[in-house]
């Protein structure tokens, strides 16, 4: 299933993925996260059985304070 350390081939495979509850519209641009693993993958929402990236915890917590912080913008 993992075709490198930081990405998942077939993310399908994992469980407990979830879409952000500030996901909506039409544009197609969302992400989804799986919860209860060590790491959190993350896939496009649009490709079920596509690749993931795989971030470590204190990665994705500092990436959510960025975006939150408006450090990345849209």
């Amino acid at each position: 299933m993992v075709s490198s350390e930081h990405t998942v081939s077939d993310s399908s495979a994992i469980t407990g993925w979830f879409k952000s509850s500030y996901s909506g519209g039409g544009q197609g641009e969302c992400l989804e996260v799986a919860r209860g693993h060590a790491g959190v993958p993350v896939r496009d929402s649009k490709a079920a059985g596509g690749p993931a990236l795989v971030f470590s915890t204190q990665r994705w917590a500092s990436f959510l304070t960025a975006v939150k912080d408006g450090h990345i913008g849209t």
